[in-house]
């Protein structure tokens, strides 16, 4: 069993930081669960083993080991995967980093959500700058070394690697349809906890009950009232890492019926408890500390 989280939106950039680097690996048949879902930042995927699927607005595209995915902030997307082992480096940074000196062309690129792909002995170099980039980040998010390294990366990217284009045209999202659930859609947005009824939810997007479920279905491959569950158990698990707060007030805060109901429903979903998640959390803190 792999010690990573699982969930797809594993880490948010922390207040006050500009950009977060991670490294991300799972063993092979570790489970991984990936709704479809957005970020209120960019974000870059650097893909070091993968087998999968990626499916965004532009349609869905093979992942190779070495591809590159980067998606701006509120682009609705989610990943399919196989059970094989696989990680990836993934960098979220704040959209206006991209008004940065020097980013003109890198800016005009990542425009929209797209998949890259540098030949095999540029592969190689980008690992390494990943690598360094994720390393300085640890010892200083906030030093000059990491705001290059960064920079280097988005400039190299736009300057010199493939666009990939989509195998299907089929994406994750039919706009017009999705069009439709905007009004429930920016509930989840704004809010952590989302405790609208299926009928509420209907009369809100001004769609009969039958109709929203179909479709809502149809888009994000869960029924209504469980990704209301997963949107909860997200914003939990953010709030486990990053607000200090306890199991109780974060349970209450969620709209949970009790702290006993919430630390099952996790459990449920994450395999662990929340006390045992957030102990993990504070281990991998303190082994990231001891590089600084």
């Amino acid at each position: 069993m792999s010690s990573t989280p699982v969930y797809c939106e594993p880490y948010c950039i922390e207040k006050g930081f500009n950009f977060e680097v991670h490294h991300v690996a799972y063993e092979k048949d570790a489970p991984y669960s990936c709704a479809l879902h957005f970020h209120e930042v960019h974000e870059i995927i650097v893909f070091e083993n993968i087998e999968g699927h990626f499916y965004y607005s532009k349609g869905e595209s093979l992942l190779k080991d070495g591809d590159i995915v980067f998606t701006p902030a509120l682009e609705t997307h989610y990943f399919e995967v196989s059970p094989a082992a696989k990680s990836w480096y993934i960098i979220q940074f704040l959209p206006e980093m991209l008004n940065s000196e020097g980013l003109n062309q890198a800016r005009e690129r990542f425009m929209s959500a797209s998949q890259y792909r540098f030949p095999p002995k540029d592969q190689r170099r980008l690992r390494r700058l990943v690598k360094w980039l994720e390393e300085s980040y640890r010892e200083n998010p906030f030093g000059e070394k990491s705001q290059a390294l960064l920079k280097l990366l988005l400039i190299w990217i736009s300057d010199s690697a493939e666009a990939i284009q989509p195998k299907s045209k089929t994406g994750a999202i039919n706009p017009r349809i999705s069009a439709k659930l905007k009004p429930v859609l920016d509930r989840f947005k704004d809010n952590d906890s989302v405790d609208l009824s299926l009928n509420a939810a209907a009369e809100l997007c001004h769609l009969s009950p039958s109709y929203f479920s179909r479709v809502f279905k149809a888009i994000y491959r869960y029924n209504y009232s469980e990704y209301v569950l997963q949107h909860k158990l997200h914003r939990a698990a953010r709030q486990l890492g990053q607000s200090g707060k306890n199991i109780t007030t974060i349970s209450y805060e969620l709209n949970f019926s009790s702290p006993s109901h919430f630390i099952a429903q996790f459990k449920r979903y994450f395999g662990q408890t929340p006390k045992q998640y957030q102990q993990d959390l504070l281990v991998k803190a303190k082994a990231a500390n001891t590089h600084l």
